[in-house]
């Protein structure tokens, strides 16, 4: 495949091919569709196979399967379809079932409006299911790197055994860019581990130092129970205070144990800037130009840019407001990615929001006002 252009979504769908997906089960909805489209008609030429279900809740439900049986499995939605999906997607994480979840956010509450970009997803994506579960959530902002970052996120999955979410915008998902998807690099493929221990002495939850279980495939002679409630080490229902202590230490904490290695972020002119803005997706094309603009003008503003939005990559940001005064955080939502900035930067630095919910995306000349206002 040379250089051509190739539309957002399109380059999800060729990234999951590459990470070596087998199984899709999606719902047609927009803007997402034009994933599960093309894997209808690729996955059968690479050994796989795309189920459309009645809706979003079979849906994920039939990806949990699919990796229960030891698949690289996913799911394609927007925000209605992602509000149904959240039940299963707690379930994945207790019961540490790795697989990928695409959300390409549109204009929301409720039905919204099915053709306009928002980012009103960010705190649903970490926030959306039951009690306290982790959350792998990545956010990628060009063409390019929604391929690369699709394969991250089937690579995280695996690595990590957990659900693994994919936030795209409209925006982004509909963009065409000029892209050699062949020679986007070296590629890292990353699938799940296995044992070599006899089925008769396996203990599929008792986690190694790594913390991170090991879940042989059904069907490949390991027997194990697989639920959604605490359990033991077997997989059987435990509601036993120091069982249920460590079933939450244990999903939460292989995350939290490896954050540094799952953290990615990219900085813009942070050496000496002293207003910081922090924006990701459509949006953070915007904030770049912003700042290109801004430099220009001999003013010292600068970018920070979340890939990885969760767990979220407090030290790096930390690190990009050692000379700030102020951080504006532009995002197309009433304000979400806000909340978890105002948490890592120092009292000292004021935090500036910049909403806009209209369904358009925030201009570089509407940061470049708010700049001025706060240097004011």
């Amino acid at each position: 495949m040379s250089s051509q252009l190739i539309q957002g979504n399109e380059a999800c769908a060729w990234g999951a091919l590459k990470a070596g997906v087998k199984f899709c089960a999606g719902y047609p909805i927009t803007p997402s569709t034009d994933v599960v489209e093309l894997l209808a008609q690729e996955l059968p030429k690479a050994g796989g196979r795309f189920i459309q279900m009645e809706d979003e809740i079979a849906s994920m439900g039939a990806v949990l399967g699919a990796s229960v049986m030891g698949e690289k499995a996913m799911t394609v939605t927007s925000g209605p379809g992602f509000d149904l999906m959240q039940e299963n997607i707690a379930f994945g994480a207790m019961a540490q079932l790795p697989c990928v979840v695409v959300n390409v956010q549109r204009s929301g509450p409720s039905t919204g409006g099915a053709t306009l970009p928002a980012q009103g997803d960010l705190l649903q994506a970490k926030y959306g299911t039951s009690g306290d579960s982790p959350r792998i959530v990545l956010y990628p902002n060009s063409v390019e790197e929604i391929y690369r970052m699709t394969i991250q996120a089937f690579n995280y999955a695996e690595q990590y055994m957990t659900p693994v979410i994919l936030l795209m915008d409209e925006i982004i998902g509909h963009m065409r860019e000029n892209v050699d998807l062949e020679g986007v690099g070296d590629v890292e493929i990353v699938s799940r581990r296995r044992t070599d221990v006899p089925p008769a002495e396996y203990r599929p939850y008792a986690a190694d130092e790594t913390g991170i279980p090991i879940l042989m495939p059904f069907g490949s002679g390991y027997r194990y129970v697989v639920q959604g409630m605490h359990h033991d080490v077997n997989g059987m229902p435990n509601t036993g205070a120091a069982n249920v202590d460590a079933t939450i230490r244990q999903i939460n904490g292989k995350i939290d144990r490896h954050k540094e290695r799952i953290w990615l972020w990219e900085e813009k002119e942070t050496e000496d800037a002293d207003i910081l803005l922090v924006a990701v997706g459509c949006v953070s094309r915007s904030a770049l130009e912003a700042v290109r603009q801004a430099r220009r003008q001999g003013l010292k503003v600068g970018l920070f840019r979340p890939i990885t939005v969760w767990p979220f990559p407090e030290e790096p940001l930390a690190r990009a407001l050692a000379h700030a005064r102020a951080v504006l955080v532009p995002e197309m939502n009433w304000g979400q990615l806000i909340h978890k900035v105002k948490e890592v930067k120092p009292d000292a630095v004021k935090a500036v929001g910049l909403n806009k919910y209209d369904g358009t995306l925030i201009m570089p000349e509407e940061i470049l006002k708010v700049i001025e206002e706060v240097r004011a």
